[in-house]
């Protein structure tokens, strides 16, 4: 095929023919867009998204309460520290008094037998890993150790991501960008929210839903007066009162599998859900042995509903009642749905981009890019005449293919992406004129036109591999060790690099040698 090998040039046109494809969404206007291409069509052939800084909307930086965090795990240690004191056998119990949780993240224990305080810290450290227990004044304290702190730091910041996310994601809101900062921070990012009240309420509740029995044997008078059994504790209702529940967990909202609005038998909103296998057995156990008796539904430390257990629910299945609204209803079930948070979020900073700076920016972005071009396109024809101006169709080419690229993957592009692309026009043609400087280097020794065009190629590709490799470590550097805009400059930089040297040389050979058979030239003027 014109002395071009048949592969490069198929591989040419059909990676051409597939980047203008592909790129195409870019170019179409929005709403001929949402009109025109079936929804089944978007899902693989779409434009990339705008993000933050180019279409306007919210940004939140939200902190995990660890401290929180710790005072439950602690609350929920100083179960298992009742139940390993408090052994079966009563030759086994180590007297204890004063169990409490202070604000200092430790957990306290006065063991009233000092000879048996020895083998109460034996017992206390089995209970978990990490844990340090330290004797002071004649407590025992117990307190997480710092590697702990780190497993639990990290856990909670992947956990907490992931429920955002799906959070998010239920919401409707599109492209959301969520990732971590520092070690207990989370920044979320909603390209076209403008108003991100409505996601603040929803992420500001944790969800940690459980059962627990009614402790109907617990009067309201030995509450107040403090005589609770170390098995009961108090929680408050949603109308302002209290209910004595047992501390035993009968299901725990992780057995979950779905949850969604439905009506009561008055027609109310209500919500419905369904456990998982083992949560269905343990939910259907507990109801089958507690038939006439009351179970609390208990949503971040308040008891929403109260309902006696009339008959065995062994379906797996169940219903929440309250005085919801069809919204309220809905929320709740999204919560549930998404799953509890291991620890509250806190927003601690709050940006709102409006949508005309994210315009302003798309038209400075966009005039530089052109400018730049265009400045580009003017010194290749006045340098290099015909040659220049296969560079600029190479150049022209080379961008389709990212734009296209980076809309195949659904990448986010944002201003500094932008400026990605306007670096890459600018850098795309240095290959070309590597490859044009060994041309006249041939044309001064007077080789033939053919041997020009190929040595020009050969001559200058190992110095053009070179180049793109530093430029690749540079961009590869700046995604791994930076964050947020950097690394969407990193993948415009990066991906600039393969299609700069696809363009450079395999589409401008292609484009010189089909001017080369039709001109037949006797000469090569550079």
């Amino acid at each position: 095929m014109f002395g071009y090998p048949k592969w490069r040039a198929w591989t040419v046109i059909v990676v051409s023919v597939l980047g203008l494809f592909f790129a195409l969404p870019n170019f179409l206007p929005k709403d001929y867009y949402e009109k025109n291409v079936s929804e089944s069509m978007k899902r693989w052939w779409r434009p990339m998204t705008l993000g933050l800084d180019l279409q306007g909307g919210s940004h939140l930086l939200l902190e995990v309460k660890m401290d929180a965090l710790v005072k439950e795990r602690l609350n929920s240690l100083a179960d298992d520290v009742r139940s390993s004191l408090g052994a079966e056998k009563i030759t086994d119990k180590i007297k204890y008094k004063d169990l409490s949780v202070g604000n200092d993240g430790t957990l306290r224990v006065k063991i009233l037998d000092a000879s048996k305080k020895t083998e109460a810290k034996n017992r206390l450290s089995k209970l978990e890993e990490g844990l340090n227990i330290e004797e002071k004044d004649g407590y025992l304290y117990i307190s997480y150790s710092q590697e702990a702190l780190a497993v639990m730091r990290a856990e909670a910041i992947s956990q907490s991501i992931e429920i955002v996310r799906r959070r998010i994601d239920e919401m409707g809101t599109k492209e959301p960008a969520i990732q971590q900062q520092g070690e207990d921070r989370i920044v979320l990012q909603l390209p076209g929210v403008q108003n991100p009240q409505e996601v603040k309420d929803l992420l500001g509740k944790t969800a940690k839903m459980s059962f627990h029995l009614v402790d109907e044997e617990t009067s309201f008078a030995d509450a107040k007066r403090g005589k609770i059994p170390q098995s009961s504790m108090v929680v408050p209702d949603e109308n302002g009162g209290t209910i004595i529940v047992k501390r035993a967990v009968v299901v725990g909202g992780d057995q979950l599998e779905s949850a969604k609005v439905s009506y009561d038998e008055n027609r109310q909103p209500a919500v419905s859900f369904s456990f998982k296998k083992i949560g269905a057995r343990r939910f259907g156990d507990a109801t089958k042995q507690n038939v006439g008796r009351r179970l609390a539904i208990v949503l971040d430390g308040e008891v929403i509903s109260a309902p006696v257990i009339n008959s065995p629910i062994t379906g797996g299945q169940g219903q929440i009642t309250g005085n919801f609204t069809v919204e309220s209803a809905g929320e709740l079930a999204l919560l549930l749905r998404s799953g509890a948070l291991p620890a509250p979020l806190e927003v601690i900073e709050e940006r709102t981009v409006g949508a005309g700076l994210g315009e302003d920016s798309i038209k400075s972005g966009m005039y530089a890019c052109i400018i730049g071009a265009v400045l580009v396109f003017a010194f290749m024809l006045w340098v290099y005449g015909w040659f220049g101006m296969f560079a600029n169709i190479a150049l022209a080419i080379n961008v389709f293919l990212i734009f296209s690229i980076l809309s195949a993957f659904g990448a986010t592009l944002t201003l500094p992406g932008l400026a990605g692309i306007a670096l890459t026009v600018g850098m795309a043609v240095d290959s070309n004129v590597l490859i044009y400087a060994r041309m006249r280097e041939e044309v001064a020794l007077g080789r033939s036109p053919l041997r020009v065009i190929d040595a020009g190629f050969e001559n200058a590709f190992t110095a053009i591999v070179d180049s793109q490799i530093t430029t690749l470590f540079a961009a590869i550097v700046l995604f791994f060790m930076g964050a947020g805009p950097i690394r969407g400059f990193s993948v415009t930089l990066g991906v600039g690099v393969f299609t700069s040297l696809f363009t450079a040389v395999l589409v401008t050979k292609f484009l010189i040698m089909i001017w080369y058979t039709l001109a037949k030239p006797k000469t090569i003027n550079l």
